[in-house]
């Protein structure tokens, strides 16, 4: 049980939302959980003990360093559930924007009490959130100009997977499946246990037929019997820069498209989508992004 009864997300931050192909009732939801955490124990004491119930405030959420923004609307959420419709909540900038130092990107007022209680959740969300686009846009400029996009991968934080992949789309990214069902990606483990990729190629076709299917390979001799089965897209494992270009030309005119994974880095990441892969798959985006750094300033 909280210490606190929450409201429900604004019509306008929800339409926000949707706009940004998330689902509001599911964002409410991580929001509730999230306040529900920080309220476990009861209401904030050191704001109800050091602020008048009747103060009125506002404040600024603003970037103490550069970056992309991505969570904007869920941090106008928390004021909104925190608020119970007394906060009113301006929204300054748009996710998939540059973060400029010093310029808010979001203005609340109302309660100084309820400001308080909701800004931890509120910068823990897009801070987070803006962490995971700005890391993206780095690994998407660095290969600008070719003709590779970069990919996330199911490495998400639990609870989080529709707004992390949500953050990767606003630094430039593009996802990979939501989740075990909307796709299969036959791994080493799944070729073990069906006795070679071509038999687990079969079976997945024969128990899901009108899914997209994906194969990982660890060796050419995997991506000759893959491409021999008729698969369309193949994650090549841990590939040096070679045997990724043997891949491309072995895949050169079947349609199939080629996702270079494991072992990718900043720094090599141009050379191997000069390669002529179609994606980058980078598990990092979502499991190592480091939290882009702003703060709740309340006007003096």
């Amino acid at each position: 049980m909280t210490g606190l009864a929450l409201g429900s997300v604004h019509r306008t931050h929800a339409a926000a939302l949707s706009a940004g192909g998330l689902d509001p009732a599911e964002v409410e939801g991580v929001v509730r959980r999230a306040l529900e955490e920080d309220l476990a124990f009861g209401p904030d004491v050191t704001t109800d003990a050091t602020v008048s119930v009747r103060a009125q405030a506002t404040g600024d959420v603003v970037p103490r360093s550069p970056g992309m923004l991505a969570g904007i609307p869920v941090a106008a959420a928390v004021f909104d559930l925190v608020g119970r419709g007394e906060i009113e909540v301006q929204l300054l900038a748009a996710d998939g924007t540059a973060a400029r130092p010093g310029e808010a990107v979001l203005t609340a007022a109302g309660s100084a009490r309820a400001l308080l209680t909701a800004e931890r959740t509120a910068l823990n969300l897009i801070g987070h959130l803006s962490g995971i686009a700005t890391l993206t846009r780095h690994w998407v400029d660095a290969v600008a100009g070719t003709a590779a996009a970069i990919r996330d991968t199911r490495k998400t934080t639990p609870g989080l997977r529709a707004l992390e992949k949500y953050a990767v789309r606003c630094g430039g990214g593009v996802n990979h499946r939501m989740g075990l069902g909307d796709a299969a990606l036959i791994k080493d483990n799944h070729v073990l246990a069906a006795g070679g990729i071509t038999a687990a190629v079969q079976a997945v076709r024969t128990t899901a037929p009108a899914i997209p299917l994906e194969v990982e390979c660890d060796t050419l001799e995997q991506v000759r019997e893959a491409l021999a089965a008729g698969v369309h897209l193949l994650l090549l494992d841990n590939f040096g820069i070679d045997d990724t270009v043997a891949a491309v030309e072995l895949a050169r005119g079947t349609g199939c498209r080629l996702e270079a994974s494991g072992g990718l880095t900043l720094e090599r990441a141009r050379a191997v989508a000069a390669t002529g892969v179609d994606y980058l798959a980078v598990g990092a985006l979502t499991h190592s992004a480091p939290v882009l750094d702003l703060g709740f300033d309340l006007r003096g």
